[in-house]
């Protein structure tokens, strides 16, 4: 009997939650087979199997939280396809037909049905309870329901110790327990008697909601904003994305620009490329951009190495690629790894105007927003109609001081509105 456990995922990752099993109890697996999807705090990633023959045990529920090393899945190398199923199926109906008589004499059918309905309910809760494997083992072993466990964890997860520390007070727990369930639950009505309805965070939800927090507590973040006239991009695009788009095979599209204008600021303000490590500040002479990429599970931030040395279409070619696999739920970890700084572009969903959130240990990032035709008051003291996009760049005031935040939106503000020279340097 083989045992398939959490594989290392990556250095940063030690713990993942069952999505999906691509297998059942009875398959038959080649070595290599793909047999159960993960969810990580990033992407999720498919588990493959080190061994040939036949699955005889699904260790790990469907959202089940399980850690690096922990045994998901047992395997019959030398076992049939079915088999394992064939012969436990002959072996109950066996003892069923051996014990058929002395049940009946035993008990009244509807009580049995009653414990059985109880039992149902029981699991069916406890299965709705972000807890550890090890807490849901020690929860089996002293016979508590985990649904009545009380969590010290900031996100809400049981741990063993949760459990002992509710078993001290077993006895007085499993006294109340029948009234507990005669009683209103919250999930369904509120204080007023209004309709609710609970949804479990995903695994990834809460790692999001966690670090946004982290980033607020620990980060001294502001933000500062300013204005950009898109009036020559948009005469450049158009000049240009003809030509572009038969040369290259992909659209000239705006990302490409914002992300040439960031890398030419950093160079000038090096802070903003920098983070904090302890008592040291470490400046990267590399540009990683982040770029953000809304999905149906959340945000999500694939990075476009060494952007600095893409041309144009190497950007627009590689953003293209990046955002689709991250709708398509193809990013790997390696795509999601690392970054110098992030773009994200509120613009698309509408956004005139907001505070983009550090993406930590980064201490800056890049709000771009909706493009609207406004008056704006010419060097002449005409007025002229101009595309407008408001700018936002938040930053950490521990290693950046204002003036360098100012100065740099300043500086991609100039780049963008004269993107022809930013256009031949990239």
């Amino acid at each position: 009997m083989s045992e398939i456990k959490v594989p290392e995922l990556a250095e940063s990752i030690t713990e993942g939650t069952i999505s999906e099993w691509l297998v059942k109890k009875g398959d038959k697996v080649e070595k290599g087979d793909a047999i159960v999807e993960l969810e990580t705090d990033k992407v999720n990633v498919e588990v493959n199997t080190d061994y040939t023959g036949v699955i005889t045990e699904i260790v790990a529920e469907e959202g089940q939280d399980v850690e690096v090393g922990d045994v998901i899945a047992k395997l019959d190398e030398n076992a049939e396809a079915g088999g394992s199923d064939s012969d436990e199926g002959e072996k109950k109906e066996s003892a069923e037909s051996e014990k058929s008589e002395t049940e009946e004499e035993k008990s009244p059918e509807p009580a049995k049905e009653e414990k059985q309905d109880k039992q149902d309910e029981s699991s069916d809760s406890s299965q709705d309870v972000i807890a550890s494997p090890a807490a849901r083992k020690r929860a089996r072993e002293l016979g508590i329901d985990l649904s009545d466990v009380q969590s010290r964890d900031p996100l809400g997860r049981i741990r063993p110790e949760d459990v002992d520390s509710a078993a001290k007070g077993g006895s007085d727990q499993k006294d109340s327990k029948p009234a507990k369930k005669e009683e209103p639950k919250q999930s369904e009505k509120t204080e007023f008697d209004k309709p609710v309805e609970r949804i479990k965070m995903s695994r990834r939800r809460q790692t999001i909601a966690n670090r946004l927090v982290e980033v607020q507590q620990e980060a001294a973040m502001l933000t500062t904003f300013n204005e950009v006239d898109m009036s020559a991009i948009m005469q450049l695009r158009n000049e240009r994305k003809e030509d572009f788009k038969d040369k290259h095979g992909v659209k000239l599209g705006f990302m490409s620009f914002f992300t040439k204008a960031v890398i030419g600021a950093l160079k000038d303000f090096p802070l903003l490329n920098a983070e904090i490590q302890g008592k040291e500040i470490v400046k990267k002479n590399f540009y990683d951009i982040g770029i953000a990429v809304s999905t149906d599970e959340g945000l999500v931030v694939p990075v476009v190495r060494d952007a600095d040395k893409l041309d144009f279409a190497g950007v627009e070619k590689e953003i293209g690629d990046l955002g689709k696999k991250a709708i398509n739920k193809e990013l790997s970890l390696k795509d999601l790894q690392g970054g110098t700084f992030t773009i994200t572009n509120g613009g698309t969903f509408g956004s005139m105007l907001s505070t983009p959130i550090l993406n930590s240990p980064q201490v800056g990032i890049l709000g771009m927003h909706n493009i609207q035709k406004r008056p704006m008051v010419m060097p002449d003291d005409s007025i002229e109609v101009r595309p407008m996009m408001y700018l936002a760049v938040s930053y950490d005031h521990r290693i950046v001081d204002g003036k360098e935040a100012v100065q740099f939106l300043v500086r991609i503000k100039e780049l963008l509105e004269d993107p022809y020279d930013l256009l031949l340097e990239g």
